[in-house]
């Protein structure tokens, strides 16, 4: 399949990953038919091959000398190494085969010299952290000194930008090794072992001899045509014969994109292949913007954002009032499933114990099933984490999308460590999925070309947006002397601003990244934009002007008031008398002067906000209350629209009573 991908003006290709099935197959040599369940058996066998070379090639060049020589990115003879990694350690020499006379092509060796390649490469970054840590290693790892931290970023490679979490948790790791052992490990290959290789096929590092994707006849199908064996320990090339598996078109891949060659994985007896596709995208701009989505982060409100304008006279000005993304429910959840987790290996490690090693202890068959468990809860606990993560940014890029805006600004908080805010607070905030958050937020926004740029937190919440005071937090707004942290009020008698705490923090982020957008950079391995420092002057001018009323100011009457001529079918006040108490959510007003009460909402409506429906239709016979009323893919994940949005017509406001 081609790879060029034609580009217009203001756009760039953008490379993504869709998932997909491989469902059946038929071998093209004698037309035979390979059911689900025999083409994952099928590929389970090339996948052990491939496997079991790579993982010979990290354990004999898991050391320093050849990760180095891998990283240096030059041979012996001085010659630049290739960008491929399978190419790469050819160069240098390293070859693998299988073993017990297993025959395989070049090709399966390639896929294991690429697998064994890209992990010989991630780990030069963990060799120098934890090098430049070891190397200025402090008096108590637990409590460094300022100068101890200059020392220690001074000897880590990008120290001066990094995460002081990052930081903390390699000390942590090598704490722990000396604790165990009574010294400091040597490098990074001592104090961890060798990576353990994936059942995989990287069929990228292929060529058309094993692996081919075309187009079908139908433009929502493509044909894989790939090379498997007849049996696990294949001894001739007899033995392998080309299958030729459709794999159906994911939505997510647009029309125009061009197909790569995907990655194939066995789970739980089903062939999944990870669809690379490049496709053309607009350009997200560093610098120039004038409308921006500002993002802060929270506990029971996981994401607060609002719309700032940067006016041409340089003035700032916020016209709504915000948003809100709630997923108290959800967290909760993941607190619940977390507890469950440890209980479970609290138990696991009572029956290790009592077992000794004794593999015919009456214990070790519920040991055995507790072992499952805990592989059953963490998938749900990952599987709710990435269903959170995906909801929260789809939410975020439609606030963005809505405004017309064309950055998201948000909040760096990877070196936020929770400490010193009790055992509750402190669990829940450090089981924040704020990374993952963001990293699904860039992959959405660069499909509208907007640039996602993270920037410091500091003094976000602490400062006013209109003034930069600092301001004084309090329990609620009637509650004026009571200390909080929910409401705050700018102590400045000419300013006077006070309101929720989240809605000025993002107002203060928003207008940080406009008064900062020429300081943003780019990293060039990752491609994430981002502002790390604040310049005071710039920060000076990064206040939000509060939007001026038009309304005018003399609003006495002028002359006597036109009555409005209606076309009602019924008088004004009823003759028909009303009913005694109300029958449903519509109908007639009960008799009385007292007004009717509202009747009882689902759960979803009791968090008193206008949520909006962002869930999906389902078939089942089971129906969330909720989700009727926004609560979107889970119960209790809650999103609410921005003001400054269109609201919907209501036809049935002008219509006249039929009763």
């Amino acid at each position: 399949m081609s790879r060029r991908l034609p580009l217009g003006e203001g756009e760039t290709a953008r490379m993504a990953c869709a998932r997909g099935l491989l469902r059946s197959g038929v071998v093209e040599k004698s037309g035979e038919v390979l059911s689900a369940a025999v083409l994952a058996e099928r590929v389970g066998w090339a996948a052990d091959l491939v496997a079991g070379m790579a993982a010979g090639l990290l354990s004999g060049h898991w050391n320093a000398a050849d990760v180095d020589s891998l990283a240096s990115g030059v041979d012996a003879e001085g010659r630049g190494l290739p960008s491929n990694a399978w190419m790469a350690l050819r160069r240098l020499g390293w070859t693998t085969a299988p073993a017990g006379g297993v025959r395989v092509n070049d090709r399966i060796v390639r896929m294991a010299q690429e697998q064994a390649g890209r992990l010989l490469r991630s780990a030069t970054w963990r060799a120098d952290l934890t090098t430049g840590v070891l190397a200025t290693w402090p008096a108590e790892p637990d409590r460094r000194t300022p100068g101890e931290w200059d020392a220690v970023r001074a000897a880590v490679p990008d120290g001066k930008h990094l995460p002081s979490g990052v930081i903390r948790s390699r000390t942590r790791q090598i704490a722990a090794f000396a604790g165990r052992y009574g010294r400091l490990p040597i490098d990074v290959f001592e104090l961890e072992a060798a990576p353990r290789a994936a059942r995989m096929l990287l069929l990228s590092a292929c060529d058309g001899q094993q692996a081919t994707l075309t187009h079908g006849d139908d433009p929502g199908r493509a044909l894989l045509r790939v090379q498997l064996p007849t049996r696990p320990d294949p001894r001739s090339y007899t033995d392998w014969s080309r299958v030729a598996c459709p794999i159906t078109r994911p939505p997510t891949v647009p029309p125009g994109a061009v197909l790569h060659l995907p990655t194939l994985r066995v789970h739980q007896g089903r062939v999944h292949a990870d669809l690379a596709y490049t496709h053309a995208v607009p350009v997200a701009r560093r610098s120039g913007h004038t409308i921006a989505l500002g993002v802060d982060w929270g506990l029971n409100t996981l994401l607060s954002a609002g719309v700032v304008h940067l006016h041409d006279d340089g003035t700032i000005t916020a016209p709504g009032s915000g948003a809100q993304f709630r997923a108290a429910g959800v967290l909760a959840r993941q607190h619940r499933l977390r507890r469950e987790l440890e209980y479970l290996h609290a138990k696991t490690g009572h029956y290790e114990r009592l077992i000794a090693g004794d593999g015919t202890h009456p214990l070790t068959d519920r040991q055995q099933m507790l072992a499952e468990e805990i592989r059953y809860v963490c998938d749900r606990r990952s599987h709710l984490n990435d269903a959170l993560a995906r909801s929260a940014a789809r939410w975020t890029v439609d606030q963005a999308l809505t405004a017309g805006a064309s950055v998201i600004y948000v909040e760096d908080l990877r070196s936020l460590e929770a400490q010193g805010m009790g055992r509750t607070l402190n669990t829940r905030l450090s089981q924040q999925v704020r990374g993952q958050i963001v990293e699904r937020m860039r992959h959405v926004a660069a499909e509208a070309g907007i640039a996602v740029v993270t920037l410091p937190a500091r003094d976000t919440s602490r400062r006013c947006p209109r003034c930069l005071v600092p301001l004084r937090h309090r329990k609620a707004p009637d509650r004026p002397t009571t200390p909080g942290w929910k409401w705050a009020v700018c102590p400045n008698p000419e300013c006077g601003w006070q309101g929720d705490r989240d809605t000025g923090a993002w107002q203060r982020i928003a207008a940080r990244g406009l008064a900062h957008q020429t300081k943003t950079v780019t990293d060039r391995a990752t491609g994430t934009m981002g502002i790390r420092s604040v310049v005071d002057k710039l920060e000076a001018t990064a206040v939000v002007t509060p939007a001026t009323k038009t309304s005018r100011a003399d609003r006495s009457k002028t002359g006597p008031s036109r009555r409005r001529r209606t076309t009602r079918p019924a008088p004004r006040r009823r003759g028909a008398p009303s009913l005694v108490g109300p029958t449903g959510p519509a109908g007639k007003r009960p008799e009385g002067h007292a007004p009717p009460g509202r009747m009882r909402l689902p759960r979803a409506a009791h968090r008193h906000q206008g949520v909006t429906t962002i869930s999906t239709p389902t078939t089942r016979r089971h129906r969330p209350r909720g989700a009727a009323l926004g609560a979107g893919f889970h119960l209790h994940a809650h999103a609410t629209p921005p003001r400054w949005a269109e609201p919907t017509p209501n036809p049935t406001v002008h219509m006249g009573s039929l009763s």
